[in-house]
């Protein structure tokens, strides 16, 4: 409704004052849209995380595949990098990664393998036991008991 006055406003008027019109709405519309364009940013949201942060998140997962993403956003806060832990799980989740330390599975080749020093040590590890002192129960030798002679057989 309010078009059709603006219309019938306009019909007294000369092409003159028209086209000054229209010239002013004009000019009103473009610095409306210069002023919208200054105040709202161009892209929506936090800024990306810097590139070399990505990949040095990148890195830390997959050399250190136990690591969770908490334990590597520790070390980037050692290092003087701060971040979110909820970003480096994006990062990592972006990534494909799994966020969590389930990336690996512990397997028996891989535990016995890391554990091979301790267990060679431990073959050669020998107690010695003082004359005259008792054992422990359930402790080396185990004493065999056999049935006594004349019960039952």
């Amino acid at each position: 409704m309010t078009n059709v006055f603006a219309l019938l406003r306009l019909l007294p008027v000369s092409d003159r004052d028209k086209d000054a019109e229209i010239l002013a709405l004009r000019h009103q519309i473009t610095v409306l849209e210069r002023h919208a364009a200054k105040s709202r940013p161009g892209r929506p949201g936090r800024p990306r995380t810097v590139r070399s942060i990505r990949l040095l998140v990148l890195r830390l997962a997959r050399e250190n595949p136990g690591w969770g993403y908490r334990r590597i956003h520790g070390e980037l806060l050692v290092l003087g990098i701060k971040t979110a832990a909820s970003t480096v799980w994006e990062i990592l989740h972006d990534a494909r990664i799994d966020p969590a330390p389930q990336r690996t599975t512990a397997t028996w080749a891989r535990f016995l393998r890391a554990q091979a020093g301790a267990l060679l040590a431990c073959d050669f590890f020998e107690t010695v036991k003082q004359p005259g002192s008792p054992m422990p129960p359930g402790t080396w030798p185990w004493t065999l008991t056999t049935p006594a002679a004349g019960r039952g057989s």
